[in-house]
């Protein structure tokens, strides 16, 4: 054994070993897509006294934490997000609409001495406190009373409590504690007020919360004039219930948000649902897993296995990187971690492929070398191919939110360790095995003597598929404008993440038919609804935006016409939020667009690059475009697919175009329409199996991942199909073309024919 062969050993013996330690000890953190809970974004707003700033933010972000926190709720998450954004995460909280209230209110806080009465004329719109020395604000009986300037405001307020008083028989009250010059400044206010005779408005003090009197309480008669209630503490009444009174408190406690703070998007997950797509997705991973080890160890034999192996090694090293980086596993997430899976063939397939056509032109050399020199060439092409997927998983990360920014944590994470895998495990396994006496006696249980039946067709036929490269792309031009026309004609149904409104999904205990549904709907109030019914129990309503109350009419309505609905998805996106959502997603797709052709320009020629998107930029139209005629949802998991799909569309282009480079490098007077035949025939196994064992796993996603994976997969599905035609019949023609413009041919260059099977050895 080597020095080299024992190094790698040792450092994927280390790998795994630690791998495994974090598996059994550190669990990954599930979103709240897969765990349920409600997660709320709040965007601050300015105010007349302050300006949303990175400040006011931070300064929102730590009065909402304090707020949270007395919620009670297990393991919040609170985070900014931006300038002027603040993400909370509450798992297990199904109904959301305690904690939006509470996390919304201002909380401004002050007290102030009551003047008189006022005319009913005089209660239209106040400014603040800081705009006039007086303002007309109704009581909590709606009688407007004139305010003087706040004497104390929640700053002076050390704690506050619900409490209720059994013996005076009064209910539920509020006790606040003053601090510092808040006592003092109590007991002014409540002197000043003692010295009006009873029963008048002035010998009130009005508590003001938000621009709303909650309490205009009587200073007692016992309290003497000048002097007020000593002693730094007092109670706010206002026959309050026991949930009004705790509120208030934690309000108090939390104190008063700098900035008025809006409610932007906000999406509530049940945990059946959650619980079902783990089932589903893990279901499915596991059926995917091993329909794909079997095709691969059906093809390529005893490597086949070894490579099994290391994408068992793989599932290890992935989950716990996602574990050991504290990244958030989101439904989306779930899907890109089965489907890195099937991408962990590609370098193994490009690696064994590489390895049989070392073997069938130099058999003398042994297994041992053709499996060396497969790995050395087929480097340059798995390292192209996983980077142009890496810089759509970065461009997830950097341009996304929420799940779909999960999904290209997971993504990338899932190529690097999909390329150790590749690498470093299977080559550890394959260089011990091609080692042994008895395997080498035997070298085609290795897979590797076989040169397949993909390649003995091509041997044997040898057919020249770019002499008909005009005929492909017209072929590729009608298909483009046959699924775009879908695009013209029916228009895109961008989700309610894009447009702004509200999503609901219920689950029922009978199927519910939609017109009855949207006739229930019309009846409370919400004429244009959209309902869809799937027909085994799950209805959805898309409606404009709604507040957590009229949705509970929803509930109510639903549930009554069914005879009871579990609410398992609620999604409300603020129509700012779904614009910036949408143009985001657009900047997405052509930053990811423009990023493959600098890369592509870079490591090859520009012709091979303008190539390349061109045909990305097929694939993706005619993904957009299918989408259209079948009426399926534009949402951000459809981008993470549509990313997805350009990632892997480029990768089948760089397999071929890498192909070429090499070729021409050593034949300077083949001309480039020959070459390009060539490689594509030469990759063409390497296509064909790549594919069906993604192909394994998609089909596993679509039939088992349950409804919230079922279009992601499909999407995917689609794109595999147009990404491998497009790789051959559209990128490598398009190239030739360009380059028979860019390139002219050298005067001394002529056509040549190969020798017949030359192509594909």
């Amino acid at each position: 054994m080597t020095r080299a062969i024992r190094v790698r050993a040792f450092f994927a013996l280390a790998v795994l070993a630690l791998s495994l330690y974090i598996t059994l000890t550190v669990p990954v953190r599930l979103g709240l897509d897969l765990r349920g809970g409600t997660q709320i974004v709040l965007e601050t707003r300015d105010s007349p006294t302050a300006k949303a700033n990175s400040e006011a933010t931070d300064r929102t972000l730590e009065v909402l934490r304090h707020r949270i926190d007395a919620l009670g709720v297990a393991e919040p998450t609170i985070a900014r997000s931006g300038d002027n954004r603040i993400i909370v995460e509450l798992p297990g909280i199904q109904d959301p609409r305690e904690a939006a209230d509470v996390l919304g209110r201002t909380a401004q806080l002050a007290f102030h001495p009551v003047l008189g009465t006022a005319d009913t004329g005089e209660t239209s719109r106040q400014p603040t406190p800081e705009q006039s020395a007086e303002r007309v604000l109704p009581d909590e009986s709606g009688q407007p009373v004139r305010l003087g300037p706040s004497a104390l405001t929640g700053a002076d307020v050390d704690s506050a409590e619900a409490r209720i008083d059994p013996q005076s028989g009064a209910g539920w009250y509020v006790g606040v504690d003053f601090k510092g010059a808040g006592g003092d400044a109590w007991a002014r206010l409540t002197g000043e007020a003692a010295c009006r005779p009873a029963g008048d408005p002035a010998r009130r003090v009005a508590i003001v919360l938000d621009d709303k009197v909650i309490s205009s309480p009587q200073v007692n008669s016992s309290v003497a004039c000048r002097t007020g209630i000593a002693g730094g503490s007092t109670q706010i009444t206002g026959s309050f219930s026991r949930d009004e009174a705790r509120e208030l408190g934690l309000l108090i406690n939390g104190g008063a948000l700098p900035v008025p703070v809006e409610t932007v998007e906000q999406r509530t997950v049940g945990p059946t649902l959650g619980a079902t797509a783990i089932e589903a997705s893990a279901r499915a991973a596991i059926i995917g897993t091993a329909l794909t080890s079997l095709f691969i160890i059906a093809v390529y034999r005893l490597l086949g296995a070894l490579a099994a192996v290391a994408l068992a090694c793989y599932g290890v090293i992935s989950y716990a990187a996602l574990a050991a980086l504290g990244a958030t596993l989101t439904l989306p997430g779930l899907a890109g971690f089965v489907l890195a899976i099937g991408m962990a063939v590609d370098a193994n397939v490009l690696v064994f492929e590489r390895a049989r056509e070392e073997y069938a032109a130099r058999q003398s050399k042994g297994l041992r070398a053709a499996l060396t020199a497969g790995f050395r060439n087929a480097f340059s092409a798995i390292a192209d191919s996983n980077i142009t997927t890496l810089i759509a998983a970065g461009l997830l990360f950097f341009l996304a939110s929420g799940p779909v920014r999960g999904f290209g944590v997971t993504l990338g994470i899932g190529v690097l360790a999909s390329m150790l895998s590749a690498l470093v495990i299977t080559r550890v396994l394959a260089d011990y095995a091609v080692a042994r006496r008895s395997v080498r006696r035997r070298p085609r249980f290795t897979g590797i003597a076989d040169t397949g039946r993909v390649r003995d067709w091509l041997v044997r036929r040898n057919p020249d598929l770019m002499r008909r490269r005009r005929t492909w792309l017209a072929a590729s031009a009608v298909a483009l404008v046959l699924a775009t026309s879908g695009i013209a004609l029916r228009g895109l149904n961008f989700g309610v993440e894009f447009t702004g409104g509200r999503l609901m999904e219920y689950a029922t205990s009978a199927p519910v038919d939609a017109d009855r549904a949207r006739d229930a709907l019309a009846d409370a109030g919400l004429p244009r609804a959209v309902v869809q019914s799937s027909g085994d129990g799950d209805l959805s309503v898309r409606t404009d935006q709604l507040s957590n109350a009229e949705a509970v009419q929803v509930d109510k309505a639903i549930g009554d016409l069914a005879g009871g609905a579990e609410k398992i998805r609620d999604e409300l996106i603020g129509p700012s939020l779904g614009d910036e959502l949408r143009r985001g997603a657009f900047i997405a797709l052509a930053s990811a667009l423009a990023a493959q052709l600098l890369y592509l320009a870079v490591r090859f020629r520009w012709t091979f690059g303008t190539s390349a998107v061109a045909a990305m930029a097929h694939d993706a139209l005619i993904l957009v475009g299918v989408f259209a005629w079948l009426g399926k949802p534009i949402d951000g998991v459809f981008l993470a697919a549509l990313l997805t799909v350009i990632g892997y569309s480029v990768n089948d282009s760089v397999v071929v175009f890498d192909r070429i480079r090499e070729l021409s490098a050593g034949d300077r007077k083949t001309p480039f329409s020959r070459l390009a035949n060539t490689a594509i025939l030469q990759t063409l196994p390497r296509t064909v199996n790549t594919g069906m064992g993604a192909v394994f796993i998609l089909s596993a996603l679509t039939l088992l991942g349950g409804d919230s994976l079922t279009d992601f997969a499909l999407a995917l599905l689609i794109g595999i199909v147009v990404g491998t035609y497009s790789s051959m019949f559209t990128a490598a023609p398009l190239a030739i073309e360009l380059q028979a413009r860019g390139t002219p041919p050298p005067p001394t260059a002529t056509p040549r024919s190969a020798p017949r099977g030359a192509a594909v050895i």
